[in-house]
């Protein structure tokens, strides 16, 4: 009876043991996002502002631990439907999210969903994360998104900070932050936390020490005007705050013993609020940072050209896990080309722009466009072409006012009076990626890419129908235009 006894403890030991391995095989997952990101703005990109001014260098190191994905997308120009869509793995279009601070219906899920019931502990932490509404919203319309059931952040997670600032002081409280948040993870479970930057958001500090503005290379598609230059520096001097907050967090993982058994993965939200990113579908406001560290799983030092879109981000963190996505979720997992594979991936990807936090009147508040990139080009759809260009969350600032007043004096280049001040801009754009990386030249209609643009316009034709898209198709714009 006691040998009986005996080997149905052992059997019970070797159970939990195995249990207990099982957990400790799959991984931690942190996700980082920065606020208004672009490529080429961390020094692994060989960009020369950062480079030289030294203003990324944990996340320099960080790449050198890691893989550098050089063509990763957020779905959307805004921080909304881009984060939604992370977390839902579909389109904002497909999600109806495409007006900014508007949520998901309360019945779609999330990946984090599934990685909390099959046993991961799941945090949001950080800068506020756009999943149910903005940050504070009139009576009503919250009491609209609670009956509809569109605000359940409480009841998703189990660790659950609306909006947690990282700006000016409070840079300082971030590792703090992630150590409270991981405190609550019980002993033996997994977890994801996601955390939040505000930096380089808009508003900018005034103080940029130790950055030039004299001595930063300018994009050739902006304007050399000194207020342009000082925007700038002031921007990369949030981003070095940026880069200070993220090496803290890595240093407490380091500290916790946490570095082997996480996955990191570090991008942008968006693109950054500067001439011609943010709130456009232009490379500068899709295209974004990412990194992904993962200890004994991802070659150190790599670095992929594989297609990537925010959508896949959760179905590769699942399939990391052992899981797999929903049905419903559209997202491509990319974990073979982050192990190094070469395992087929996306041949395009697409974004879309909608309604932004501004003037329905100007296009930082509202506009309509659609764009598909491929491995060389990109497709633009513009329904709204009348709309007078205005840069998101830059109105005000002494840069665009300094752009506005060089047009009305007549002292911009024809090159910059095109592409700022052109009205009405071209209903549809082709750009060669390759040839033309800033997007300055149009190639729509020319006879010998002919096959090109009409390649990537009926894909983008059957991504909208497929998404159930609101807009007019391209080809129905193009008749009723001729």
């Amino acid at each position: 009876m006691k040998t009986c006894v005996g080997l149905a403890c052992l059997a019970v030991a070797v159970l939990i043991a195995a249990v207990v391995q099982a957990d400790q095989s799959r991984p931690n997952v942190l996700l980082i996002l920065s606020d208004d990101h672009s490529v080429p703005h961390v020094s692994c990109y060989g960009d020369p502002n950062t480079t030289r001014f030294g203003i990324t260098p944990h996340l320099a190191a960080f790449a050198k631990e890691g893989m550098r994905f050089d063509r990763a997308y957020t779905t959307a120009p805004q921080c909304a439907p881009s984060r939604i869509s992370i977390f839902a793995c579909q389109s904002p279009v497909a999600l109806g999210v495409t007006r900014f601070a508007q949520p998901a219906r309360g019945d779609v899920r999330f990946f984090t969903d599934v990685l909390r019931e099959n046993g991961y502990w799941v945090g949001l932490d950080g800068r506020h994360q756009h999943l149910d509404g903005r940050i504070s919203e009139a009576d009503h319309i919250n009491q609209a998104l609670r009956e509809a059931g569109m605000q359940n952040l409480e009841s998703r997670f189990d660790h659950f900070v609306r909006s947690a600032s990282t700006k000016g002081a409070n840079l300082a409280k971030v590792p703090g932050r992630v150590a409270a948040a991981l405190d609550e993870v019980p002993e033996g479970k997994p977890f994801f936390l996601y955390f939040g930057f505000n930096q380089p958001h808009r508003r900018f500090g005034l103080e940029h020490a130790g950055i030039e503005p004299e001595q930063l290379v300018l994009p050739p598609d902006w304007p050399d005007l000194p207020e342009v230059r000082v925007d700038y520096a002031r921007y990369l001097s949030e981003l070095r705050d940026l880069d200070q907050g993220f090496g803290s967090i890595m240093q407490l993982l380091r500290e916790r013993g946490l570095e082997q058994n996480t996955l990191v993965i570090f991008m942008g939200d968006n693109g950054e609020a500067l001439l011609r990113g943010k709130g456009t579908l232009f490379d500068r406001g899709t295209h974004v940072p990412l990194i992904i560290r993962w200890p004994n799983h991802v070659t150190p030092g790599s670095h992929s050209n594989a297609l990537v879109c925010g959508t896949d981000l959760g179905p590769t963190i699942l399939a990391a896990a052992g899981l797999k996505p929903t049905e419903e979720m559209t997202g491509v997992d990319f974990l073979p080309q982050l192990r190094g594979g070469k395992a087929a991936g996306r041949e395009v990807v697409f974004a879309e722009r909608g309604w932004h936090w501004g003037p329905i009147t100007r296009t930082d508040g509202l506009d309509l466009s659609r764009s598909i990139t491929s491995a060389r080009y990109r497709y633009l759809y513009n329904a709204l072409p009348e709309r007078s260009y205005t840069p998101v969350d830059m109105p005000e600032t002494e840069a665009w006012q300094a752009v506005k007043t060089a047009h009305e004096a007549d002292r911009l280049s024809p090159l910059h009076e095109r592409l700022y001040f052109q009205n009405p801009r071209p209903l549809v754009e082709l750009y060669d990626l390759q040839e033309d990386p800033y997007e300055m030249n149009n190639l729509a209609g020319k006879e010998s890419l002919r096959a090109v643009e009409t390649s990537l316009r009926q894909q983008l034709e059957s991504w909208m129908i497929r998404e159930q898209d609101f807009l007019t198709l391209p080809t129905h714009a193009l008749q009723n235009e001729e």
